[in-house]
């Protein structure tokens, strides 16, 4: 059977001339300057900063001539990640948190700008004079050689307002970004095949009364283009119910549900017409005049008549411009049956927002026509509603989707809203880019809340990314990934310190391998010494902290010149008697230092006391070149005096990578053992290790899940939290009635508070993940999905008789923890449903 449907090449319906300075030309003579828009994103705005874009926009499009033509168009893509699994260098557990999340469907989001000037008649041409209905399509001339100039002024100036708010950016497209190259298409190929792909091959395009149909995808549009269609009242944002509480609003933009909220492919058109407002209000008038007229004929009339009075009103109160506006949103699929899932998606999506729905067949192929970038002067004029600017701007789409960091340093993580993950860098860019002053965290979060599952993703990445990594755990739970850590590098790598009586913690803090006692060894040592010396609440004197000082020096100085090995029964016995008679040469009086309270108070740790192995260790341990070592203390974090002790010996061997290991990244992580080192008498210790760390290329980190412990500890304040600028939070539910003390003490913001507590409020139940909220500065922040591999898990997990089982099979396969982990990950997977 012969087709008898009339058909025309593309070249010679494409409405568009040329690009030239890189703005597109259309055959009727009008300019469009196009921009890629980069928007905030999602989650992650305030009210006030819902309000400042809005603003922001508006002075932007008061700077536009009359008949220009402002169209935002977003686009939103169903992808699937794809991860690089023959990346070089990738690890175990790297490759399969990749294969996790291999074809992880998500949203794509792409936002673009085009500003066209056309004229007064062009504006006023309603479909059926559309390019589409033409037989020919003959190039005009622009008839006013100035307004060309002066509209790219005001474009100009459009860009800047915008820039400088800070919170959306525009990016002026090259003729090379419209048209495309022999590479990769352009943005006018995508529109015309609805594909970002980069191999997207122009199909047929049939552009019927019935249906569009674009190759096999046939098009869904609902339009907005009535005011009998609007709610009754709008505003920049609204709030998401699903993750506000009663102390907390999450806000999205007003028109977020047709935005990312709408999971499937569309493209969200946005159009405001700047038409000469004194002709618009003069019509107006001349309207409202005419039903006051026919008023006693109708009451419709006269009710339109109220309603045109109010609208000028409005106009002449406030100086307001009067424009039209349209939104419409165009879906499709190759589907027919997922085609009448996305008409109801895309209506539901409209009520959410009160709107009344409705799907428009009659100028769908007139709307996808003149939403062709560089096209919108084709727009039926039939389809606008009359409006002000900023009710207008209120239906624009505000947000984009999580981006990764561009940096090639830092952490994977997911997006909470579709699960797809995400690049993250905590620490470097954020320090180049000023948001941060220094790379210090501090971790809060209840049990349970997956603070460990956290922890161990972060440090795990950090240690493949070269850092050194030295752990202070009081709970066992770095114990599977140490293990693996050690099975991948045969012993050479990830040590594993335990406190038994049988083989306790033991170091020499004297002891130096390149005989150097620099100013930061020197205050180690007073601090260790000080820390035996003198209680929590009693503070030594100014004379005091002089007479241990000299001390320190005097015992140095006779180990340079003294070949025996130095060690504290060495300073014991230096204190006893050489430096006893400095003391006498000086006439130090004992009210000023009391030598032997000082060496009375020291003799336990003496030859023959009780805990004379703490400090005269004769076995150097080398552990300058571990990159993975973790000191579990859980044993004595109660003992009132081996975990202080045992803990500054663990600074020791931090401050000794700090120092000497120049140029390379160094991380100290420590769970509950700060607060052994939080209390007066060692208050200084932690202040100078947060102060001193970044200078030398390095991270100190402290977590904690008891929220009592930040409230009342004023020395965790001053040192810890003023010096960590980056703050992570987990689930903080449990304390919902102590949050206003928990934000005041973090000083979070109230968009902050508000992230804080959306945590975990809307999860997927098809994946299995905890939220964690993290702030950078106090100006950057954001909720991010952890969300881990099978075999992430069982390197990751506290549960004891998952680690006895992973722990158990490494042994019967010789210690070989990795393949441990691949048999039993494979066994369960085999045993999930299908």
């Amino acid at each position: 059977m012969r087709n008898t449907s009339r058909s025309a090449t593309l070249e010679s319906r494409l409405p568009l001339l040329a690009v030239e300075g890189n703005c597109i030309l259309s055959k009727d003579a009008d300019i469009t300057a196009c921009f890629a828009v980069r928007l905030p994103e999602l989650f992650t705005v305030a009210p006030a900063e819902y309000d400042a874009i809005h603003s922001a926009w508006h002075k932007a499009i008061k700077t536009l001539p009359d008949h220009t033509i402002v169209h935002k168009q977003d686009w939103f893509l169903k992808e699937a990640f794809r991860p690089d699994l023959a990346q070089e260098g990738i690890s175990f557990l790297g490759r399969s948190f990749q294969r996790h999340f291999n074809e992880r469907p998500f949203l794509d989001h792409y936002c673009y700008l085009f500003l066209t000037k056309t004229t007064r008649e062009r504006m006023r041409m309603q479909s059926n004079f559309s390019s589409l209905c033409r037989g020919v399509l003959v190039p005009r001339e622009a008839r006013d050689g100035d307004s060309a100039a002066k509209f790219m002024e005001a474009v100009s100036q459009f860009e800047r307002i915008l820039n400088d708010s800070g919170l959306v950016s525009l990016k002026r497209l090259s003729a090379e970004d419209i048209l495309g190259n022999g590479a990769e298409p352009g943005l006018l190929q995508d529109y015309l095949t609805l594909s970002k792909s980069g191999t997207g091959v122009l199909q047929d395009i049939a552009l019927g009364a019935e249906e569009v149909r674009i190759g096999n995808n046939r098009l869904c549009l609902h339009t907005l283009s009535d005011a009998d269609d609007l709610p009754g009242s709008v505003s920049p944002q609204s709030r998401y119910e699903k993750l506000s509480t009663d102390r907390s609003d999450c806000m999205l933009s007003f028109a977020a549900p047709v935005g990312l909220l709408l999971g499937c492919n569309h493209i969200y058109n946005q159009y405001i017409f700047l038409d000469n407002s004194e002709d618009n209000l003069r019509q107006f008038e001349k309207s409202a005049r005419t039903m006051h007229s026919l008023g006693r004929y109708s009451r419709s009339n006269q009710i339109n008549r109220e309603w045109i009075e109010r609208y000028l009103n409005e106009a002449h109160s406030y100086g307001w411009p009067s424009v039209r506006a349209h939104f419409n949103v165009m879906a499709w699929s190759d589907d027919p049956q997922e085609l009448k899932q996305l008409r109801n998606d895309t209506g539901s999506a409209l009520a959410l927002m009160e709107c009344k729905p409705r799907h428009n067949t009659v100028d769908a192929a007139t709307l996808y026509w003149a939403a062709m970038p560089g096209n919108a002067g084709d727009f039926p004029a039939e389809e606008g509603y009359y409006t002000f600017i900023e009710p207008a701007l209120c239906l624009f789409n505000q947000e984009t989707n999580y981006r990764s960091s561009s940096s090639p340093f830092g952490i994977k993580m997911a997006d909470r809203l579709t699960g797809s993950p995400i690049h993250l860098d905590l620490s470097d860019l954020p320090m180049k880019r000023g948001v941060i002053t220094n790379r210090n965290k501090f971790i809060l979060g209840p049990s349970g809340s997956g603070k460990s599952f956290f922890t161990n993703h972060m440090v795990r990445q950090y240690y493949e990314q070269g850092a050194h990594v030295l752990l202070v755990d009081t709970g066992n739970s770095y114990q599977g990934l140490c293990e693996l850590v050690r099975s991948r590098t045969s012993g050479e790598d990830g040590v594993y310190f335990t406190y038994t009586e049988e083989n306790p913690i033991a170091f020499n803090p004297f002891y130096t391998e390149d005989g150097v006692y620099d100013i930061e060894k020197r205050e180690s040592i007073k601090t260790l010494i000080l820390t035996l010396w003198k209680r929590d609440n009693e503070p030594p004197t100014r004379a005091e902290e002089v007479a241990l000082s000299n001390a320190v020096s005097g015992y140095i100085e006779r180990i340079r010149h003294d070949a025996g090995q130095a060690g504290f029964n060495g300073f014991y016995e230096y204190v006893g008697q050489d430096y006893r008679q400095v003391l006498e040469e000086k006439r130090v009086r004992e009210k000023d230092f009391d030598l032997a309270n000082f060496l009375n108070v020291l003799e336990p740790y003496y030859r023959g006391g009780e805990y004379d192995y703490l400090l005269n260790s004769d076995r150097q341990l080398d552990l300058l070149s571990k990159r993975f070592i973790v000191f579990e203390i859980d044993a004595i974090k109660e003992h009132k005096i081996l975990f202080p002790i045992v803990t500054i010996i663990i600074m020791e061997v931090f401050i000794n990578k700090m120092r000497r290991l120049k140029g390379v990244r160094k991380l100290i992580l420590i769970e509950e053992a700060w607060k052994a080192i939080a209390k007066e008498g060692m208050a200084e210790y932690i202040k100078y290790l947060f102060k001193t760390v970044r200078k030398f290329f390095g991270e100190a980190i402290v977590v904690t899940q008891e929220v009592d412990d930040i409230i009342q500890s004023p020395i965790v304040k001053e040192s810890i939290i003023n010096n960590s600028d980056c703050k992570i939070l987990l689930d903080q539910r449990k304390y919902m009635n102590k949050f206003d003390d928990i934000q005041a003490m973090l000083g979070l913001t109230d968009k902050e508070k508000a992230q804080v507590l959306s945590i975990n409020m809307n999860n997927s139940p098809s994946r299995l993940y905890k939220e964690v909220w993290i702030g950078l500065g106090g100006t950057q922040s954001a909720v991010y999905a952890t969300e881990v591999s099978l075999e992430e898990y069982l390197a990751y997990t506290t549960e004891e008789t998952e680690k006895m089982e992973v722990m158990a099979l490494a042994a019967e396969l010789g210690g070989n923890v990795e393949l441990a982990i691949r048999r039993i990950a494979a066994r369960r997977r085999e045993e999930q449903p299908t």
